[in-house]
């Protein structure tokens, strides 16, 4: 049995069934594709390494979507 996995995402907790990688995140929030930069326990982490970056239980993130304008 999976224990959740809390996360804290832009100062909301949510729990997650399993662990996941940056970009799996991104995916469940719908942001897959997006310009999107994050912080993990107040680092930022390139965005050549959500693939790479497995989030564990506790991890605070702040995620911020890029947007263009006039």
């Amino acid at each position: 049995m999976t224990l959740p996995m809390q996360l804290t995402i832009n100062g909301e907790t949510r729990q997650y069934a399993t662990p996941m990688t940056i970009a799996e995140l991104l995916e469940t929030m719908g942001l897959k594709g997006k310009f999107v930069a994050v912080e993990r326990n107040r680092e930022v982490v390139s965005y050549t390494k959500y693939n790479a970056v497995t989030l564990s239980d506790g991890d605070q993130l702040e995620i911020v979507t890029l947007v263009g304008g006039g």
